[in-house]
């Protein structure tokens, strides 16, 4: 019998920020899926979903890492390259809102070095392996605002247009070798980052009702997608930004 294209037994994958949030939901999804499991994070932040993906059967190992410090991606990488590591996905980011006027160069340097330079640099890590092998998959979290401008949220902003960038220009130099890199843009998610817009009745209210879907997406959305990406099903899909939001562009 053919096993399922989307099925990642014996695979390993390496999923950073998995504590909360679509992290978590896409480290469940691939466990579900089949893949053993590394879980790359903030100390003590991996705890429940390492608890969940151990429930699962699944093997899983916690390695501690801040994305915004250049010698522990390096370390970290090392060790993780010395694996064979089969898919990674970069869903580690963070957000800080502030009018465009007000932001400093601190604000602006914490959010580019998580989200566009560690991402980069933890992707030149493990990319090196699967280049050589000729096999692999990157699947980095990107956003709605890899297309648009947004409001109040212009070094999350730049850094997501970026991830976009990498996707394209890793997959164009990759992707003759073997490897395919993908991102996916999540539409307006029930998580922690979107909390102040859902606690605010009039910004909620506008947003749902641009989404044809008519409600917040969830882990689970992104899940899916996250699983196909990392599969062979999607091994001719390079260097695509597949949106997962309800229809919000469709607007």
């Amino acid at each position: 019998m053919t096993s399922s294209p989307f099925d990642l037994s014996g695979k390993r994958a390496v999923v950073t920020g998995a504590g909360r949030g679509l992290g978590q939901g896409v480290a469940l999804g691939l466990a579900q899926a089949g893949a053993d499991l590394v879980l790359v994070g903030r100390p003590d932040s991996q705890t429940a979903t390492e608890t969940l993906v151990r429930d699962l059967g699944r093997d899983v190992e916690v390695v501690e890492l801040d994305l915004a410090d250049r010698d522990a991606i390096s370390t970290v990488g090392a060790h993780l390259a010395a694996r064979e590591v089969d898919i990674l996905v970069n869903n580690a980011g963070i957000i800080d809102r502030h009018d465009a006027v007000d932001v400093t160069e601190d604000s602006w340097d914490a959010v580019l070095d998580v989200n566009l330079s560690g991402l980069f640099f933890l992707t030149q890590h493990l990319g090196r392996p699967m280049v050589a092998r000729g096999h692999g998959k990157v699947v980095s979290i990107a956003s709605l605002l890899s297309f648009q401008g947004g409001v109040r949220v212009v070094s999350y902003t730049a850094s997501k247009h970026g991830v976009a960038g990498i996707t394209k220009a890793l997959a164009n130099e990759w992707g003759p070798r073997g490897v395919q890199v993908n991102a996916i843009a999540p539409g307006y998610m029930a998580t922690d980052n979107t909390r102040p817009l859902r606690d605010d009745p009039d910004r909620a209210r506008s947003i749902l009702e641009r989404i044809p879907a008519g409600r917040w997406g969830t882990s689970q959305d992104v899940a899916g997608a996250a699983v196909f990406l990392s599969s062979s099903a999607a091994d001719y899909v390079n260097g695509h930004v597949l949106v997962v939001d309800g229809g919000w562009m469709a607007r």
